[in-house]
């Protein structure tokens, strides 16, 4: 049954991306951020694949992604904001929201406060969820948007990159895209964090 539902997944966004270009690519990321079941890590290797072939531009891709994650993001930033909490526990289940995902979310954001939407952008399931919780601590929006645009860009480039260098290959995903995933996440999210790291203690060096 989960083997049948994802065929129908990977030939849904195939078919999307192949039909519409950069365009299939935005409108399919504003469906993932947006709590709809549709991964990304079968959106963007995909289009990586397509970009091995000539037929699309990585930057492109990496861009339309993180524009329609912005948009999805903008979708549950606001369901949160007008909706409040009980909204989204009462009736997140009938838009694919499921309450252990909405308090590991909120969790994580109690945790690193504004921060974490830029941060979680490159982590596994939180990245789809943050926005809620942002939404209902009502987070200054401009804030917020730009640190999701920002924070989803090396998430998509990573996965355009990986589905690149696979080339014909990137259905390999399919069996090991979970932990390339957690993988995946966890380096970008490292590196994000040591780059602000050496900016700051540079700085405090450069201070003293």
């Amino acid at each position: 049954m989960i083997a049948h539902l994802i065929d129908l997944i990977v030939a849904f966004v195939t078919g999307t991306v192949s039909a519409v270009g950069y365009l299939g690519v935005a409108v399919l990321m504003i469906f993932e951020s947006a709590c709809i079941p549709i991964p990304s890590e079968i959106i963007m290797p995909f289009s990586g694949f397509l970009v091995s072939a000539g037929k699309l531009n990585l930057w492109l891709v990496t861009l339309a992604g993180a524009f329609g994650n912005l948009i999805g993001a903008v979708i549950t930033y606001t369901i949160g904001y007008y909706g409040g909490r009980p909204f989204i526990l009462k009736y997140g289940k009938y838009f694919f929201v499921k309450e252990k995902e909405v308090h590991h979310a909120e969790k994580f954001f109690a945790r690193w406060g504004d921060f974490s939407v830029f941060l979680s952008r490159n982590l596994p399931v939180i990245r789809t969820f943050i926005s809620l919780p942002a939404g209902v601590a009502e987070m200054p929006f401009v804030k917020f948007a730009i640190y999701s645009f920002l924070g989803s860009l090396p998430w998509c480039f990573a996965l355009t990159y990986l589905g690149f260098v696979l080339g014909s290959n990137w259905m390999v995903i399919r069996e090991y895209g979970h932990y390339l995933d957690i993988a995946a996440g966890i380096a970008i999210a490292g590196f994000i964090v040591k780059i602000i790291w050496d900016y700051y203690h540079n700085g405090e060096e450069s201070q003293s």
